[in-house]
């Protein structure tokens, strides 16, 4: 099954909601990144939670960011959407280890730690709109809860989740974002509580064959439930070496010299995607002349 991500409404417009199966896009990220189990599962659900996140903006170049800062091993996580579902990421320690949590499961909370969470769109103005909270779990979907709840005011559910293979790979991937508009009525309200309470895991319901409209449809089924759309979702780095070229101009025509002078090639990495490009000293002396 494709990536995908669907858009809906309930109960009259009093709630909104957003479902996503994001297998491949975590996969493509864990092979590019080797990323280990718990490492992948963080990665991941920040992965799936900014698909889902990014097509809530209407710009076709409003670009979000999400951005995790904890004391724990992993570092920090580091992802980008944009409106069309287009999604990369990375996390500054790939190979962290850790022993499962008491539940038996990824101890994605431990890997972060305590910090910040920090979402940052750039809507095109002079400045993004930058929100910050503090960390409350480190799981991530507890903490955009949060998020969304303190820095939008806005009463929302996110669960995420994924699953590895034994040979850790990716088994299943995806999530939800459920939302209550500002006239929402006492008995949504209380319905949707009572149907969230029910949920344990995301992965779980992904394991039993459901797909984003069936999780949809389990939550929301009795409140007047209405599909809006689909979006196709995938991990995507537009990284080339033209724009890591220009990147290089941009140290200055001093730093170029002294790259000339070692007369040594020059690599750079893309931190999002993994990529090396190699730039031989005649190339690093082309784009000294395109520095004047």
């Amino acid at each position: 099954m494709k990536d995908y991500i669907v858009r809906a409404t309930a109960a009259q417009g009093q709630i909104r909601a957003f479902a996503a199966t994001t297998k491949e896009m975590v996969e493509t990220a864990r092979r590019a990144h080797d990323t280990s189990p718990v490492a992948t599962a963080a990665l991941g659900r920040l992965m799936t939670a900014g698909a889902m996140m990014g097509i809530m903006m209407k710009g076709d170049r409003n670009i979000l960011t999400l951005q995790i800062k904890g004391d724990g091993p992993i570092g920090g996580i580091t992802v980008t959407a944009d409106s069309h579902g287009d999604v990369k990421g990375y996390v500054l320690n790939p190979e962290v280890m850790l022993p499962p949590s008491a539940a038996g499961k990824l101890d994605v909370g431990g890997a972060v730690g305590s910090g910040v969470l920090s979402v940052i769109r750039d809507l095109g103005l002079k400045d993004p709109y930058v929100g910050q909270i503090e960390l409350q779990t480190g799981e991530i979907g507890d903490d955009l809860t949060y998020y969304f709840a303190v820095s939008e005011q806005t009463p929302s559910v996110v669960g995420l989740g994924v699953l590895m293979e034994k040979d850790n790979t990716v088994k299943q991937a995806g999530g939800f974002i459920i939302q209550l508009m500002p006239d929402a009525a006492e008995e949504v309200i209380s319905n949707l509580e009572q149907k969230i309470a029910g949920v344990h895991s995301v992965t779980a319901l992904l394991e039993a064959g459901n797909t984003p409209e069936m999780i949809l449809e389990q939550l929301l089924g009795d409140m007047d439930l209405e599909i809006l759309e689909h979006h196709g979702t995938r991990f995507y780095c537009n990284c080339d070496k033209d724009r890591v070229a220009k990147a290089l101009i941009s140290i200055g025509r001093e730093e170029l010299q002294k790259l000339i002078d070692e007369g040594e090639k020059v690599e750079l990495n893309c931190h999002f995607c993994n990529s090396n490009y190699v730039f031989s000293v005649d190339e690093v002396k082309e784009l000294y002349q395109q520095s004047r």
